[in-house]
Protein backbone atom coordinates (compact mmCIF):
# COMPACT_ATOMS: atom_id res chain seq x y z
CA UNK A 1 0.00 0.00 0.00
CA UNK A 2 2.78 1.90 0.55
CA UNK A 3 4.18 1.74 -2.67
CA UNK A 4 1.35 2.67 -4.66
CA UNK A 5 1.16 5.95 -2.20
CA UNK A 6 4.56 7.01 -3.26
CA UNK A 7 3.79 5.97 -6.29
CA UNK A 8 0.81 7.66 -6.90
CA UNK A 9 2.07 10.63 -4.88
CA UNK A 10 5.15 11.09 -4.13
CA UNK A 11 6.53 10.44 -7.99
CA UNK A 12 4.14 13.25 -9.02
CA UNK A 13 5.25 16.02 -6.18
CA UNK A 14 8.83 14.98 -6.81
CA UNK A 15 8.83 15.91 -10.81
CA UNK A 16 6.56 18.98 -9.97
CA UNK A 17 8.96 20.26 -7.54
CA UNK A 18 11.59 20.08 -10.28
CA UNK A 19 10.10 21.32 -12.81
CA UNK A 20 9.30 24.61 -10.67
CA UNK A 21 12.75 24.57 -9.89
CA UNK A 22 13.95 24.40 -13.50
CA UNK A 23 11.47 26.57 -14.64
CA UNK A 24 12.98 29.03 -12.25
CA UNK A 25 16.01 28.59 -13.59
CA UNK A 26 15.46 28.80 -17.38
CA UNK A 27 12.43 30.45 -17.74
CA UNK A 28 8.81 28.54 -18.34
CA UNK A 29 8.51 28.35 -21.86
CA UNK A 30 11.84 26.59 -22.32
CA UNK A 31 11.01 24.14 -19.49
CA UNK A 32 7.70 23.14 -21.38
CA UNK A 33 9.89 23.16 -24.79
CA UNK A 34 12.86 20.69 -22.92
CA UNK A 35 9.99 18.67 -21.77
CA UNK A 36 8.22 18.04 -25.09
CA UNK A 37 11.53 17.79 -26.73
CA UNK A 38 11.93 14.85 -24.25
CA UNK A 39 9.00 13.37 -25.35
CA UNK A 40 9.33 13.56 -29.00
CA UNK A 41 12.90 12.14 -28.71
CA UNK A 42 12.01 8.74 -26.38
CA UNK A 43 9.06 8.23 -28.86
CA UNK A 44 11.28 8.65 -31.22
CA UNK A 45 14.38 6.22 -29.83
CA UNK A 46 11.15 3.59 -28.19
CA UNK A 47 9.51 3.61 -32.09
CA UNK A 48 13.34 2.50 -33.45
CA UNK A 49 14.09 -0.16 -30.27
CA UNK A 50 10.61 -1.63 -30.93
CA UNK A 51 10.59 -2.68 -34.56
CA UNK A 52 14.11 -4.24 -33.63
CA UNK A 53 12.87 -5.83 -30.95
CA UNK A 54 9.83 -7.12 -33.42
CA UNK A 55 12.42 -8.36 -35.73
CA UNK A 56 14.05 -10.22 -33.00
CA UNK A 57 10.06 -11.63 -32.30
CA UNK A 58 9.84 -12.47 -35.51
CA UNK A 59 13.07 -14.05 -35.94
CA UNK A 60 12.53 -16.46 -32.58
CA UNK A 61 8.90 -17.25 -34.18
CA UNK A 62 10.40 -18.59 -37.68
CA UNK A 63 12.44 -20.67 -35.65
CA UNK A 64 9.85 -22.37 -34.02
CA UNK A 65 11.41 -20.73 -30.45
CA UNK A 66 8.78 -18.85 -27.90
CA UNK A 67 10.23 -15.32 -27.76
CA UNK A 68 9.36 -15.06 -24.11
CA UNK A 69 12.98 -12.77 -23.39
CA UNK A 70 11.78 -10.87 -26.41
CA UNK A 71 8.38 -10.16 -25.31
CA UNK A 72 9.53 -8.92 -22.31
CA UNK A 73 12.04 -6.83 -23.77
CA UNK A 74 8.81 -5.37 -25.56
CA UNK A 75 6.87 -5.19 -22.26
CA UNK A 76 9.86 -2.91 -21.32
CA UNK A 77 9.94 -0.29 -24.09
CA UNK A 78 6.35 0.22 -23.62
CA UNK A 79 6.94 1.41 -19.79
CA UNK A 80 9.91 3.12 -21.27
CA UNK A 81 7.23 5.06 -23.76
CA UNK A 82 4.78 5.65 -21.47
CA UNK A 83 7.23 7.40 -18.97
CA UNK A 84 8.94 9.61 -21.60
CA UNK A 85 5.58 10.83 -22.42
CA UNK A 86 4.63 12.21 -18.31
CA UNK A 87 5.98 15.15 -17.67
CA UNK A 88 9.13 15.53 -16.04
CA UNK A 89 13.07 15.02 -15.32
CA UNK A 90 12.45 11.81 -13.00
CA UNK A 91 10.07 9.84 -15.15
CA UNK A 92 12.32 11.12 -18.49
CA UNK A 93 15.03 9.49 -16.88
CA UNK A 94 13.52 6.36 -16.22
CA UNK A 95 12.26 6.25 -19.67
CA UNK A 96 15.74 6.75 -21.16
CA UNK A 97 17.73 4.48 -18.79
CA UNK A 98 14.96 1.48 -20.17
CA UNK A 99 16.12 2.35 -23.49
CA UNK A 100 19.62 1.20 -22.61
CA UNK A 101 19.41 -2.30 -24.12
CA UNK A 102 21.68 -4.11 -21.72
CA UNK A 103 19.88 -1.97 -18.58
CA UNK A 104 16.84 -3.74 -20.03
CA UNK A 105 18.70 -7.34 -20.58
CA UNK A 106 19.96 -6.90 -16.81
CA UNK A 107 16.29 -5.87 -15.48
CA UNK A 108 15.22 -8.87 -17.39
CA UNK A 109 17.96 -11.28 -15.49
CA UNK A 110 17.13 -9.80 -12.25
CA UNK A 111 13.45 -11.59 -12.18
CA UNK A 112 13.37 -14.37 -14.90
CA UNK A 113 16.11 -17.08 -15.30
CA UNK A 114 16.85 -18.37 -18.58
CA UNK A 115 17.47 -22.61 -18.39
CA UNK A 116 18.75 -24.29 -21.32
CA UNK A 117 17.32 -27.28 -22.56
CA UNK A 118 18.60 -30.71 -22.66
CA UNK A 119 20.62 -33.10 -20.14
CA UNK A 120 22.44 -31.68 -17.98
CA UNK A 121 26.08 -30.83 -18.52
CA UNK A 122 25.42 -30.75 -21.98
CA UNK A 123 24.72 -27.49 -24.38
CA UNK A 124 21.34 -27.08 -25.51
CA UNK A 125 20.73 -25.90 -28.88
CA UNK A 126 16.85 -26.02 -28.46
CA UNK A 127 15.02 -22.88 -27.77
CA UNK A 128 15.18 -21.27 -24.00
CA UNK A 129 13.20 -22.29 -21.39
CA UNK A 130 12.02 -19.59 -18.64
CA UNK A 131 11.52 -21.53 -15.12
CA UNK A 132 8.81 -19.76 -12.89
CA UNK A 133 6.87 -20.36 -10.21
CA UNK A 134 3.11 -19.73 -9.99
CA UNK A 135 0.42 -20.15 -7.25
CA UNK A 136 -3.29 -20.54 -8.15
CA UNK A 137 -6.00 -18.09 -6.26
CA UNK A 138 -9.14 -19.26 -5.79
CA UNK A 139 -11.98 -16.10 -5.99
Amino acid sequence: MIIFLLLFVGVPLAELYFLIQVGAQIGALPTIGLSVFTALLGGALVRLQGFSVLMRVREATERHQLPALEMLDGALLLVAGLVLLLPGFFTDALGFLLLVPPLRRLLISRFVRVVPEGPPGQPANGPKVIEGEFRRERD
